[in-house]
């Protein structure tokens, strides 16, 4: 039994330590989410701070389409970012096995 609850903190441990490189590698990565065929894009990092807008000139005549099109640029963005976090939190953790339902990072 003792056996069982050391190997049990050894793994807890890994993936802390898994845990905590891939905060570091999301923090320093950059995701681009483009709309109306890349007429405006929007990098974020992977915490979801905003790094660059590009907006296509000719899309601010139409005030309208523009926010259409900045919104729709900035939820790609939004979901790449968050695909990356999911894949490399899962990576993490993989192999650690984990009560259903519970997520991470907390």
């Amino acid at each position: 039994m003792r056996g069982n609850i050391a190997q049990l903190m050894q793994q807890a441990q890994k993936m802390q330590e898994n845990l905590q490189k891939a905060q570091e590698e999301l923090a320093n990565l950059e995701v681009t989410g483009n709309a109306g065929g890349g007429m405006v894009s929007v990098t974020l990092t992977g915490r979801m701070e905003c790094r660059k807008v590009r907006i296509d000139p000719s899309v601010l005549t139409d005030p309208e389409m523009a926010e259409d099109l900045i919104a729709a640029a900035i939820n790609d963005a939004v979901n790449k970012a968050n695909e990356a976090s999911q894949s490399r939190m899962g990576s993490a953790t993989a192999g650690m096995p984990l009560p259903p339902g519970m997520k991470l990072p907390f």
